[in-house]
């Protein structure tokens, strides 16, 4: 079957990313998304959420009739399914959005299509995917059995980093595991429509277990450094410092600490991973185990540094989960500014975030926590922690700006 029209299930990070750039090949794409307010930011051209040349690349869409948003799915020859897929209770997988969407999908099929599951997922969560949609459709099947149509379903999950996704998802490889053969074939061939980079096949549990896997390495190479920078403070040695010498070896290559991990996919992945083989997943989870730790050992370092005073100001540089974007999921400097303003309630904790326009609501409705300009925050501060390493904030410690308290430093900005 030709594919002239995609469905994408979810707009978010990733989901409306990937609907823009196949617009851009004039294909027909209709985004589906729960969320109005999305929805109908899209329909207007615009986007609901900062990533460098998004904006472009959805407002000529929308404008060439190639791309448009709505609540249900509709009919397509292909549907990408890029809906969240968290960790709940215990580090379990909840697959609830997926099987969402695949029940959503399931009632407008009508045999022949491609469905794609491009959520980070754990091993066996296309087929499960594929299941739910049988077992809403029973008169369609992934082999042609019985004379029922076929459906074609396949995992191809992004590996974009955010702050060039819309760079990323044309140059970077591929992974494509299907459930079939010619199901993984024909991701290909959608993929190579917009994708210059390698596009490789292999089966669904393997494309799975491969994003993972690439997360997860990343994962434990940051706890490395955050083990290291904890006892580098115990041994009063600058760890940045320490690191720079060690990197001189031709053969090592150490990564930089920071206040603990964030963000959509090395804070969970490997959670997957651990929930599918517990037994032998030991270092995994315990790089897990170092990385979450490491907010709470900031929170002390900062309350240390306000003994002796009655009402401390704190001004906490960042709130994403890494520079120069806004995204605020599983965000380390996120949790740091909550357990601060919960464990020092006498002080004032200043924000400083120059990529969203206000805090979110669990933070806006604390008494002690307020968004500031960066140099308002820096003049009040009793205590300065530098959380993100926004450009604004390396830029500002680069021209000598002032700052008169305590500085703690997790991103090394001040170096």
């Amino acid at each position: 079957m030709e594919i002239n029209t995609v469905g994408v299930i979810g707009l978010g990070y990733i989901g409306l990313p990937t609907a823009a750039i196949l617009a851009s090949q004039e294909i027909k794409v209709i985004g589906v998304d729960v969320k109005e307010s999305t929805v109908e930011a899209i329909n207007r051209g615009d986007v609901p959420f900062v990533e460098p040349d998004l904006a472009t690349y959805v407002a000529a869409a929308v404008r060439r009739g190639n791309l448009r948003a709505t609540d249900t799915p509709e009919p397509a020859d292909a549907f990408i399914v890029a809906v969240p897929t968290p960790f709940q209770g215990d580090y379990e997988p909840d697959l609830s959005y997926v099987e969402a969407a695949a029940r959503a999908v399931a009632p407008v099929l009508r045999g022949g299509e491609l469905l794609i599951l491009e959520s980070t997922s754990p091993p066996g969560a296309t087929r499960k995917m594929a299941d739910w949609v049988l077992e809403a459709r029973p008169d369609l099947s992934l082999d042609g059995s019985q004379g029922r149509p076929t459906i074609h379903v396949a995992h191809c999950p992004e590996r974009v980093l955010p702050g060039r996704v819309m760079i990323e998802l044309v140059t970077n490889d591929r992974i494509v595991g299907g459930l079939t053969p010619e199901a993984g074939q024909r991701a290909k061939d959608l993929y190579a429509v917009f994708c210059r980079g390698e596009i490789l096949l292999t089966d669904a549990v393997t494309a799975e277990m491969a994003k993972l896997v690439e997360n997860a390495f990343r994962d434990v190479n940051i706890a490395f450094a955050n083990e290291l920078s904890l006892i580098a403070d115990k041994l009063d040695i600058d760890v940045w410092e320490l690191i720079r010498l060690a990197n001189h070896h031709p053969r090592v290559n150490i990564l930089e600490p920071g206040p603990g991990v964030g963000g959509h996919c090395i804070a969970v992945d490997p959670w997957f991973i651990v929930d599918a083989d517990p037994e032998q997943a030991r270092l995994i989870r315990t790089a897990r185990y170092v990385n979450d730790s490491k907010p709470q050992w900031v929170v002390d370092q900062v309350v240390a540094a306000t003994e002796g005073i009655e009402s401390p100001t704190i001004a906490a540089l960042g709130l994403a989960f890494k520079a120069d974007i806004d995204d605020l999921r599983e965000s380390p400097a996120r949790r740091i500014v909550t357990d601060l303003a919960d464990r020092l309630p006498q002080a004032d904790v200043l924000v400083v975030e120059p990529h969203i326009d206000a805090l979110p609501g669990d933070l806006a409705q604390r008494h002690n926590v307020g968004m500031v300009e960066y140099a308002d925050a820096t003049a009040a501060a009793d205590v300065v922690v530098v959380l993100v390493d926004h450009q604004q904030f390396k830029a500002s410690a680069a021209g000598g700006a002032a700052v008169d308290g305590t500085v703690i430093d997790t991103r090394g900005v001040s170096r």
